[in-house]
């Protein structure tokens, strides 16, 4: 690996375990819908010049349905929800539990024939993320925090429906022009109800750098990065930082949010993490996989570009 592309792989596994710590600032004095609007609304700003400058918005619009489907599935309802959950969990859980998006993308994608039934391998990694699933809940997760959990399961099951939505009929326009377009969509449904909501006060500097990290680090730089990302190193090697994200989620959790290191966060982890891989690596062999570290989320390149029908272009959380 170059320098160059050593240096974007680094860089991409810390963008994309930054956006839960940021969101939890945010949503210590706004709305989700604020920030929702507040992260695409920057995004779109970026990513929509370059877009135009590529020439390449009119294919993604012709394909409307497909579009407005991945939308409200990767963006629009994700990231409200995300934002919702983490007034009540810590950061550093809701990185974990999206990092289970891998183990859901394969049972989607063999329900709907975009796979062969999943293998032996597989099946082992589904159960043993599920254990991991189950010891977050069971050891950090009390009664009050389910209905959260609830909301980032959701989010995860909307983070595998998009790339599925990409690989099938989306898969041959820009990724750029994509992203630009979904992002301003989304921008465009939650203004109303983000003016509606604005605050009374102005908020504190830290919410207003959070949320714009958010829109211009954690999504327009980010999706530009892995593009580059790619190209430097290929798809395969590039989607290795999906299990580094939810690694750096913890580590931002802990040291700068003061969250707890827990047995729960411990176990669930390790076996989430191994999980994920079990079930999208079959028989030694690195495949692209589906993920969405708001991110994911919330993951960000379409299935043209990893040559994958898992992939696609998620934002991780």
């Amino acid at each position: 690996m170059t320098r160059r592309g050593a240096a974007l792989f680094i860089l991409m596994s810390v963008v994309w375990g930054l956006p839960y710590m940021l969101i939890k600032v945010a949503v210590h004095h706004l709305s989700p819908a604020m920030v929702v609007e507040g992260r695409t609304a920057i995004g779109a700003a970026i990513l929509l010049p370059l877009a135009i400058r590529q020439g390449q918005i009119r294919p993604v619009l012709r394909a409307w349905r497909p579009l407005l489907v991945y939308t409200v599935a990767e963006l629009a309802i994700p990231w409200y929800l995300l934002s919702d959950a983490e007034k009540h969990l810590p950061s550093s859980l809701s990185g974990l539990l999206i990092a289970a998006v891998p183990l859901i993308g394969v049972v989607l994608a063999a329900a709907t024939g975009h796979r062969d039934r999943i293998p032996r391998r597989g099946l082992l990694g589904l159960v043993i993320g599920l254990i991991g699933v189950g010891a977050l809940l069971g050891l950090d997760v009390g009664s009050s925090g389910l209905g959260s959990v609830g909301e980032v399961g959701i989010v995860a099951v909307g983070y595998a429906i998009g790339p599925l939505v990409v690989s099938g009929h989306l898969d041959q326009v820009s990724s750029v022009a994509l992203a630009a377009v979904s992002l301003l969509l989304v921008a465009t449904v939650y203004l109303p109800v983000a003016v509606w909501q604005h605050p009374t006060r102005v908020p504190p500097g830290t919410v207003v750098a959070a949320v714009v990290a958010l829109g211009v680090v954690c999504t327009a730089l980010a999706f530009v990065a892995f593009f580059e990302l790619i190209k430097e190193i290929g798809s395969t090697r590039a989607t290795i930082i999906t299990y580094l994200n939810p690694a750096v989620a913890v580590v931002l959790g802990v040291a700068v949010l003061g969250e707890q290191f827990t047995l729960g966060t411990g176990v669930g982890f390790v076996l989430i993490l191994a999980g994920s891989w079990l079930s999208t690596i079959p028989r030694g062999k690195v495949v692209a996989t589906p993920d969405t570290f708001a991110g994911q989320h919330p993951g960000a390149v379409a299935s043209g570009d990893l040559h994958n029908p898992l992939s696609g272009p998620s934002i991780w959380s």
